[in-house]
């Protein structure tokens, strides 16, 4: 069966108008089928920094043989993270900078991605260096914490359009049962 098949069950509670003799609210429960998304919650800047330890990796690699500009250097770079990442995506689920922060790569069947796949997903990943700026308020109860402004990353375009999903190494069996 297909992760996109899958369903989770969630019961949410919605309060009414009314209260019972004890003066407690009384909630409505209704039961929704949600998708079911492997993807790990708020491993963007996991994502960010795996990429950016490839990369840094290859740098260094080519500024130690070649002795070109950065500009050149990181060019060279970049295609050589391209192609070891598609590489070592098909054959381990994950690549160095990717093992380090304990992530995987699946696809809908739950396997690693195959070849086609996995370079589709890696030449898509440079696109989401876009940063995202949004404002925060901190929680009612933090009156001693400031809103400001967040930046983060939509680290999830790529596996998107190429239908993978990027989960922890330790909730691989889990999503292999699910």
């Amino acid at each position: 069966m297909k992760i996109s098949d899958l369903k989770e069950r969630r019961i949410i509670r919605r309060a009414t108008r009314d209260f019972d003799l004890e003066g407690n609210r009384i909630y409505n429960e209704f039961e929704y089928d949600f998708t079911y998304n492997p993807t790990e919650k708020g491993s963007e800047r996991e994502r960010l920094y795996a990429k950016l330890i490839d990369l840094s990796l290859f740098i260094l690699f080519f500024c130690f043989i070649l002795s070109k500009t950065f500009v050149f250097l990181l060019f060279f770079s970049i295609a050589a993270v391209l192609i070891s990442g598609s590489i070592s995506e098909t054959f381990f689920g994950t690549t160095l900078g990717k093992k380090i922060f304990k992530l995987k790569v699946i696809d809908e069947q739950r396997d690693h991605p195959r070849m086609i796949r996995s370079i589709c997903r890696n030449i898509l990943s440079f696109a989401n260096f876009w940063p995202v700026f949004s404002d925060f308020e901190p929680e009612p109860n933090q009156y001693w914490a400031a809103s400001g402004t967040r930046l983060n990353f939509s680290m999830h375009l790529n596996n998107q359009i190429t239908k993978t999903f990027i989960v922890k190494e330790s909730k691989i069996q889990e999503k292999k049962n699910a």
